[in-house]
């Protein structure tokens, strides 16, 4: 709610009033630097970063003589190569900015100004003004919708610029008082119009105002608003008065920042990044101290050679910071921006991949983020959305049950029901002229008893066919199309068509309906719309012989409780016919009727407007309203819808639980459907020793049913595990422990219960409950509460969760996991829009995960052990050079080996691993899906295997420092000359070095590619061409100071000892990690190992995997709930019809899925405003 003192007030073209309020113009600026600032701004923002401020620190530090033992080329070259490499993407992504802004502020509109139309450009449009668009023009600020070119001045707009969907139905009107002369100029210059509103807000569904226009106060509302970001489809014109401008708009207010999501190997990579400064500081420490000593034990028979004599403290303090610069490589700069190229990499390979490529909807796979590819090979909690997750969201009219008698299945002549197939003879439509022929239904004594004029079974389907927001298309003579806001109402009103119902046409004041041959118009009094708290939508109607009716369908046990005594008999009889239905899956929907008085219309309509006008409590008030006049029901029955199961979702749901992935079901269906799903889908099987269900009114009664006996030692409490995390061990987290089970459970609960469940002092019984059954079904929930559990489970778990769902309704779900995945399905893009990654059916999941998650995963962590193990190798035998240089400073390597190591020698080996490469292919990795489960334990990378793999270093480097040392003291070339000296040292060492990560690459290489040998040899060859000729005669004339050592290459890769050496070094170097994983593979093997020997060992293809068993029959209850999003009741009475144009995009690839997917592309769809 907003105060008057935050309304927004504004008058229709009186510039000078509303430019004194200072709203702000309709020019927009999305772009963050111009010339001057760029510079400033973009270095500021990159040396926040720790690793870059930390190198420009290094970097002061060089320029001190007294402590630099580098040159400054050693700090600079990478540093400049960083961030001109970022600089130069920063500045290309704002330069597309401005390019925009440009674009955008200067389109013309035509715009109303001293009465007569001027072309002005966006920019200069200003709050108050009335413009007027064309066909095919975007929509320049949040409009006031006042005249179109329409019949009944109705807009049609595409919002795929606002939702990313041309199918989402916004709907707008215009107001009733404007004239459809709104064209000609002249008639709107004394129209002096003033809105009061709420202020600028990110509400897309919701807009609250008023207009004052000569003493009459009308409601406004969202349905009257034109938003920036629409387009103008299929009208010639129409005018509007501009409420929001530029910044203010709603489209600019949604464009915040999204919540930054980080992977735990992110988490994971700061706190070691930090103790490695630490370590850092230490080594630097151990080094200064060492410095002091020597000082003062030796440095007195040196002082005579001195210019100046240098107290040992003093000269303990500038190495402390010359070891600083000299051992910066332990925190490698170069670290994240090869962690973003893998990461950008992998995020390509889910994009390009053809196996999760949907040619029926021509929709590839869409990495949505490139900064949580591993994190899909660690989840352990996925949750999903039933409807058009698991399901097709594709609705069919199944069955009914009208007064008491089911219709819709076949009997034979002994009374046993006949099974329905593709043979079975099929209802005869051709009486009803309008019937669609699509429509199928088998069962013909429903057809008898409507024909025959049965009152309640005409009743039943007068209901369907006028209690609805679907908006109707006609194109040719008795050709109808339907536009429904969900599959199941469309479902619902073609079913009646068929039945000689036909919705033919609507106005904002009445509803069109052919009733077995004969043309009937109703007068639309009022819509009661549906939203996420009634769950039901009611319509009130007068017929043409002034009967005033209230026709009401919704959710059965919403209709229930509203019924009228008198109807207990017949509602005893519609729930066991329910109770038939939900043994088929079949969702359902209970419909009521009941008449009204004219009287008390008149009273309630009065009092209708009232709330609708109001600028407080509005939405709290109708519902008051609506729950009023919604009493006293007579039941007529109810329907029965399929939504059939999409392909391969029980195999994918059986092969995610194999990779230990716990999946949980969060649905707005009933409790019964819901149930009956999950045993289609695989996830409850009759060999479970309990499925359990918890659906107490109490909150005692729920914790009493979650207080079940799973665990032969089980406590009365949740085992709760205290710890600290994170940073210096800040962050205190409290984790549930797992429990041993007996057995396998599944637990069903409602959102009632749950609603009781994740209260405070209830939510650890209910996780430790959930997580020790192999299934959790959640029925009946809203959206807040599937955020709810996801919250829950992060909070106490520690574990990876994924959310994924196809409508509005799972937008808070998404967010709220570690990793949201959208389904591009039947509800429009909101969840797509809000993901991480999207694609078109369930069955790709496994392909994302057990294939691409795994991948990415395996291949960050390869990627970070070796990484870390290279550098700290590299900077360890500087630590322990300074040991025999009198604590120094003075590098072990040469400065030019120091600057390339990183960014050349060893830079693409390293790249092309962690981009290639796998350990088995993804059809193995489908074979065994518990090669998924070392990702969830973080057993490829963690801070033991850190500890590791600084062990790994710390023994490779005193291989690396000792063995060259000990081979060329006091050694002699084979002239006699000597060859012991500092340059002949520093090349053997770095050549070693080299040599020796090289092979621990290869070692590390599950899968050789052409790339991979490229790269490792390439690398290995630059280096050998880049010493022999920066040590040449040339470079040394040239540049004396920066290229000294002239003639070390040649004169020391010439002598046998020298490449002895080598090969030692390398033996002993590789010779533990050999034995060590030859012992581990032997003695403890890991899933890896057996299904790699597996691989080697099968020349042969394992045989193909068991079917899954069809879908079993039960009794169990099902039930219907609508989709959680506001329906469009409110827009249907002021006169909106849909619109729909085929759209055409090239298919992607010529690959299919299967024999069907030969169809045409889905159309688009174009709403009315």
């Amino acid at each position: 709610f907003y105060t008057c003192s935050e309304e927004r007030h504004l008058r229709a073209n009186d510039r000078e009033l509303n430019l004194s309020y200072k709203y702000a113009d309709n020019a927009i600026k999305t772009s963050k630097y111009n010339v001057f600032t760029f510079l400033p701004l973009n270095l500021f923002e990159q040396f926040q970063r720790l690793a870059n401020a930390y190198f420009l620190f290094l970097l002061c530090l060089q320029s001190i003589p007294e402590v630099s033992s580098l040159p400054w080329y050693t700090t600079v070259v990478p540093l400049v190569l960083v961030l001109s490499m970022t600089m130069a993407k920063d500045c290309s992504d704002d330069m597309n900015r401005h390019r925009c802004d440009r674009q955008v502020n200067n389109r013309k509109v035509e715009v109303l100004i001293e009465g007569e139309l001027q072309s002005e450009k966006w920019m200069d449009v200003q709050v108050g003004d009335i413009i007027k668009l064309e066909n095919n023009q975007f929509v320049t600020a949040d409009l006031l919708l006042l005249s179109s070119s329409e019949p009944l001045n109705l807009v049609y707009i595409e919002t795929a610029e606002l939702d990313g969907c041309v199918s989402v139905c916004c709907m707008c009107l215009c107001l009733p008082f404007t004239p459809v002369t709104f064209h000609i100029p002249e008639p709107f210059c004394p129209c002096v119009g003033e809105v009061r509103c709420e202020p600028p807000n990110n509400r897309l569904d919701k807009f609250t105002g008023t207009l004052t226009l000569k003493g009459e106060t009308y409601s406004l509302d969202n349905e009257r608003i034109l938003l920036r970001g629409c387009t103008l489809r299929n009208t010639q014109w129409c005018f509007g008065l501009v409420v929001f401008g530029g910044p203010d708009t709603k489209l600019m207010q949604n464009c915040g920042r999204t919540t930054f999501k980080r992977t735990s190997i992110d988490r994971l990579m700061n706190v070691l990044v930090l103790s490695i400064f630490g370590f850092l500081m230490i080594m630097c420490l151990i080094l200064a101290i060492g410095n002091g000593i020597w000082e003062y034990q030796e440095g007195s028979k040196f002082a005579a050679f001195l210019p100046k004599g240098v107290s040992a403290p003093f000269s303990a303090f500038l190495t402390f910071w010359s070891y600083v610069i000299i051992l910066n490589t332990v925190v490698p700069i170069s670290l994240y921006v090869s962690v973003e190229i893998i990461r950008l990499g992998n995020s390509f390979y889910i994009n390009w991949d053809r196996k999760m490529y949907y040619p029926k909807s021509d929709t590839p796979a869409e990495a949505r983020t490139t900064t949580l590819n591993e994190e899909l090979g660690q989840i352990k909690y996925i949750f999903s959305d039933k409807t058009g997750t698991l399901t097709q969201n594709i609705m069919t009219f199944n069955k009914c049950s009208i007064n008491g008698k089911s219709y819709g299945e076949l009997l034979d002549f002994s009374g046993q029901r006949v099974e329905i197939n593709e043979k079975t003879e099929k209802v005869d439509f051709s009486w009803n002229n309008l019937a669609d022929p699509k429509f199928c239904f088998h069962d013909n004594s429903l057809v008898e008893v409507v024909r025959a004029g049965n009152p309640e079974v005409q009743a039943f389907f007068r209901l369907l066919a006028l209690c609805h927001t679907v908006m109707p298309e006609e194109k040719k003579e008795g050709e109808l199309y339907y536009q429904a806001q969900s599959p199941d109402e469309g479902a619902l009103v073609t079913a009646a068509r068929n039945f000689g119902f036909v919705f033919r046409s609507r106005t904002p004041e009445s509803i069109t309906v052919v009733e077995m041959g004969e043309l009937v118009t109703y007068e639309l009094l009022a819509v009661l719309d549906f939203n996420n708290v009634r769950k039901r939508m009611s319509v009130i109607v007068r017929s043409p012989e002034g009967k005033l009716t209230l026709y009401c369908k919704g959710a059965d046990t919403i209709i229930f409780e509203r019924l009228s005594p008198s109807c207990s008999n017949l509602t005893e009889v519609t729930t066991e016919h329910l109770n038939e239905f939900a043994g088929e899956g079949l969702r359902t929907l209970a419909l009521a009727y009941k008449d009204i008085d004219p009287e008390y219309m008149e009273d309630w309509k009065l009092r209708h407007h009232v709330a609708n006008t109001a600028m407080d409590e509005r939405e709290e008030k109708l519902d008051a309203l609506y729950e009023e006049i919604e009493k006293g029901l007579l039941l007529l029955g109810s329907t029965a819808v399929e939504d059939k199961l999409q392909d391969g979702v029980p195999q994918t749901i059986e092969q995610l639980s194999k990779a230990d992935i716990k999946i949980w079901v969060l649905t707005g269906d009933k409790q019964e459907t819901a149930e009956n799903i999950g045993y289609s889908c695989n996830m409850l099987r009759e060999e479970m020793n309990e499925v359990f269900i918890v659906s107490a009114n109490t909150a005692e009664e729920v914790r009493k049913e979650l207080q079940r006996q799973m665990t032969p030692d089980g406590t009365e409490e949740p085992t709760v595990k205290k710890s600290r995390s994170g940073l210096f061990c800040l962050l205190k987290t409290e984790t549930v422990a797992d429990e041993p089970v007996n057995g396998e459970y599944a637990m069903v609960i409602n959102g009632h219960s749950l609603a009781f469940a994740l209260e405070k002092d209830m939510e650890m019984e209910l996780l430790r409950t959930a997580c020790m059954c192999q299934t959790v079904i959640c029925c009946r929930v809203t959206p807040l509460q599937k955020a709810q559990v996801v919250e829950l489970v992060k909070k106490y778990k520690q574990a990876v969760t994924l959310a994924i769902g196809d409508g509005a309704n799972d937008v808070s779900m998404i967010k709220a996991a570690h990793i949201g995945v959208g389904i591009s399905g039947q509800e429009g893009m909101q969840a797509v829009l809000s993901s991480d990654y999207s694609f078109a059916q369930f069955r790709y999941l496994q392909r994302l995960l057990l294939v691409h998650g795994r991948w990415s995963y395996l291949r960050m962590c390869k990627f970070l052990r070796y990484f870390f193990y290279k550098n700290f190798t590299f900077t360890f035998v500087h630590f322990w050079y300074g040991f025999f240089c009198g604590f120094s400073a003075q590098t072990a390597y040469d400065d030019w080996f120091i600057t390339l190591f990183n960014l050349v020698y060893t830079a693409l080996p390293v790249l092309s691993l962690s981009l290639f490469d796998q350990d088995v292919n993804d059809w193995w990795s489908f074979q065994y899906p518990q090669l998924y489960t070392p990702g969830q334990l973080n057993q490829y990378f963690s801070k033991r295997a850190f500890v590791y793999t600084v062990l790994h270093s710390v023994y490779s480097s005193l291989v690396l420092f000792f063995i060259p040392w000990a081979a060329m003291y006091d050694t002699v070339r084979d002239d006699g000359k000597d060859i012991v000296d500092y340059q002949s040292f520093a090349l053997l060492a770095q050549t070693c070095l080299l040599i020796a990560v090289s092979i621990q690459l290869g070692l590390d290489t599950h899968y050789w590619t052409a790339m991979n040998q490229f790269f490792l040899w390439g690398s290995l060859s630059v280096y050998f061409a880049v010493i022999f000729t920066m040590y040449s005669n040339g470079m040394f004339l040239t540049l004396t100071s920066s290229f000294p050592f002239i003639g070390t290459a040649r004169n020391s890769l010439n002598q046998p000892n020298v490449w002895l050496t080598m090969l030692l070094t390398s033996i002993l170097c590789v010779l533990p990690v050999v034995a060590y994983r030859f012992l581990r593979i032997l003695l403890w093997p890991t899933i890896n190992d057996k299904v790699r020997y597996k691989v080697r060992q099968d020349k042969v293809l394992p045989p193909t995997p068991r079917r899954v068993q069809a879908r079993r029959t039960s009794t169990r209850r099902s039930g219907y709930a609508f989709s959680h999003a506001q329906g469009y009741g409110d827009l249907v009475t002021s006169g909106k019809f849909l619109r729909r144009t085929p759209k055409r995009r090239p298919a992607l690839f010529s690959q299919t899925d299967s024999p069907l997917d030969n169809t045409k592309p889905e159309f688009s769809i174009y709403c009315q405003a």
